[in-house]
């Protein structure tokens, strides 16, 4: 198949990239500079040009801080968007798989959210990454998935795993938050699920599906975890409460998702997160950051 992959040069569109091309697939990648899918005609261009027969959206407004003071420019990155993009699929018979968020939920479950659980976003961040699961929905009903995921970290870019490396080396003690839960995920690990669900969709299959580890954890969890890989001694690592860093948009105290319906396509939930961090750590301490 021909795939197109938006927002290419971030963690998880670099990754979905390199997993296409690892598997021998036609795929093109397109970051924000060869394509902002805030422009219809852009958009348009891009899907006439390539003609690609599944769309990976991983483009994306992901500074949850800066969109409570900055929600049009989120909304229109986040929501219009992934509008303009499954407008052009259902015009060029494309299938479009769109990347979302665990904050599209309230964040205080206490069991890990189904994938038709109602959303009821808290930050300004979440409420654009609904709108763009809606717009998905409405303009493209039987040709998309939206995959939710969360807690992201990878071998490219910024990430909470990579500055708990940073400052293992800089500092004797360090304070994490302990209040807040979810699943550390491997941006690798989503970007096969993303490869796998492709010729799924292909064949027909649509709706919500949740891409995270399994297992759960809080932040001064993953933190020690982090510290015992690195062979460092997870007791340098002190739990605090959310309140030691406030923060403008408020974190979820659960994001912890279910895995439901990959059992329809017969697929597994991704694998533990402890497994996945101990394979990613060497491979994120070898790469820059940029």
């Amino acid at each position: 198949m021909r795939w197109l992959v938006t927002g290419a040069a971030g963690m998880l569109g670099r990754d979905t990239v390199e997993e296409l091309l690892r598997r021998g697939e036609d795929v093109t990648g397109l970051d924000h500079a060869a394509l902002d899918i805030t422009q219809p005609l852009a958009v348009e261009g891009a899907l006439a040009g390539h003609r690609p027969e599944i769309v990976v959206n991983c483009a994306g407004y992901t500074a949850v801080d800066d969109a409570e003071t900055d929600e049009d420019r989120a909304l229109r990155i986040n929501g219009d968007g992934p509008r303009y993009l499954a407008r052009a699929c259902a015009a060029h018979g494309a299938r479009l798989i769109h990347v979302s968020t665990d904050y599209v939920f309230a964040g205080d479950a206490t069991a890990p959210y189904p994938e038709d659980h109602p959303a009821a976003p808290r930050t300004a961040y979440g409420r654009t990454k609904l709108a763009g699961e809606r717009a998905v929905a409405e303009e493209l009903p039987t040709s998309s998935a939206i995959v939710r995921t969360a807690w992201l970290y990878g071998v490219h870019g910024r990430s909470f795993v990579r500055t708990m490396i940073d400052l293992e080396s800089r500092r004797d003690t360090l304070d994490v938050v302990d209040d807040q839960r979810g699943q550390p995920t491997w941006s690798a690990d989503v970007a096969a699920r993303l490869a796998d669900l492709g010729p799924h969709l292909a064949r027909g299959a649509s709706g919500v599906f949740h891409a995270t580890s399994t297992g759960e954890a809080s932040w001064y969890e993953l933190a020690r975890e982090v510290f015992d890989g690195l062979g460092a001694d997870p007791e340098r690592v002190r739990p605090v409460g959310s309140g030691a860093f406030p923060r403008p948009a408020p974190r979820p105290a659960y994001s912890v998702l279910a895995h439901g319906r990959w059992q329809e396509l017969a697929l597994p939930p991704l694998r533990d997160w402890r497994a996945a961090l101990h394979e990613a750590l060497p491979l994120i301490r070898k790469e820059s950051p940029s």
